[in-house]
């Protein structure tokens, strides 16, 4: 997959399949990615992912499943209802994540993949391994609760991410993003930035969206 500039990606960070579907329907047009999130995966299972699949039948549409054990099958189980793309999360086994990518893989084929959720602690010798077995997506993440706990983006975490571009991975970015931090990013080939509340509680989610595309071209193109 080629591009010029990083993707934008809605997360669907809501609660019911109700709210969720509501928030699609006034972005998804105006994003490159469409997240089907934790919280309402959990709720409702995958039926999320084949709704977004019929609503946007050539987005890229990712499961936040942050699948940690039954790699294979949650990955089927996923694909099968039209997610592209399926986390795992940093403390899952190999064979969890080379399952997960091989499941994937057979039903979506070219456009499935496994992306790394980095969470906690995880080191750059795992990441080679994951960038071994044929994984090249992962996630930095700046986490909903650090971010409640005062935390915020900072040298240490640019840091991090470009090594993790120099490694080979094409990482997507997340926590607390909008509009003014993604000047943070600049000079970082950074493949998406992933934003919910920024975008979806605005005022006028689309135009947040918009908004959010133009900075990006600004800064990148």
């Amino acid at each position: 997959m080629t591009k010029n500039l990083p993707y934008l990606q809605v997360a669907l960070d809501h609660s019911t399949l109700p709210e969720a579907i509501k928030a699609a329907s006034l972005v998804g047009h105006d994003v490159d990615i469409i997240e089907a999130g934790t919280v309402c995966l959990l709720q409702v299972g995958s039926e999320l992912v084949e709704i977004l699949r019929k609503l946007y039948p050539n987005k890229i549409i990712v499961a936040d499943t942050k699948c940690a054990d039954a790699g294979g099958t949650v990955a089927h189980n996923n694909a099968i209802r039209g997610a592209d793309w399926m986390t795992c999360i940093c403390s899952a086994t190999i064979p969890t994540m080379q399952a997960a990518l091989k499941s994937i893989k057979n039903i979506r084929e070219d456009r499935g993949e496994i992306q790394v959720e980095l969470y906690g602690d995880w080191t750059y010798e795992q990441a080679q391994q994951w960038l071994d077995i044929g994984i090249s997506q992962a996630i930095y993440h700046q986490s909903r609760d650090a971010l409640l706990a005062g935390e915020s983006w900072g040298t240490k975490d640019l840091e991090r991410v470009k090594k993790l571009v120099e490694m080979g991975f094409r990482v997507s970015v997340t926590g607390g993003l909008n509009v003014e931090t993604l000047k943070l990013f600049e000079g970082i080939d950074v493949f998406a930035f992933i934003a919910g509340r920024g975008i979806t509680e605005a005022e006028n989610p689309r135009q947040s969206a918009i908004e959010f595309k133009q900075e990006i071209k600004r800064i990148w193109g």
